[in-house]
């Protein structure tokens, strides 16, 4: 067996360049920015798989919108008493709005209390 070949010789990973910097970065953001940040990219993710972007149906999948949609509400669910009210407020807000677009994007509706998300928020009537 060569060396290159031997388990003892894999090369090392390299370094990653900055790395330590961006763990310093990460770890003065404070819990509720994380929460709000994440819950912001999951709503623009939504919105722009239920059509509701200057693209229109070019990007809409509502088997993926409801994926996201559904996270949004569990993320918010579970976080509620994490964050303050003046965080949560307009997030809550945010999602029933998408849980209102995406039971008018769909063809088929789903009935109420089991849309997405809705097992975390109660139905959403439209």
């Amino acid at each position: 067996m060569s060396d290159a070949t031997s388990p003892q010789s894999t090369p090392a990973a390299p370094e990653s360049p900055g790395y330590d910097a961006m763990a310093r970065d990460i770890a003065e953001v404070p819990a509720v920015e994380v929460i709000v940040t994440v819950a912001v990219n999951l709503m623009s993710a939504a919105a722009v798989k239920l059509g509701l972007t200057d693209e229109g149906d070019e990007h809409k999948d509502l088997d993926e919108a409801r994926k996201l949609v559904h996270a949004l509400a569990g993320l918010l669910d579970a976080s509620t008493t994490e964050i303050s009210s003046f965080h949560a407020a307009p997030l809550r807000d945010g999602l029933k709005s998408l849980q209102l677009a995406f039971r008018e994007a769909s063809v088929v509706p789903d009935e109420p209390g089991q849309g997405p998300g809705e097992k975390y928020t109660g139905p959403v009537y439209g």
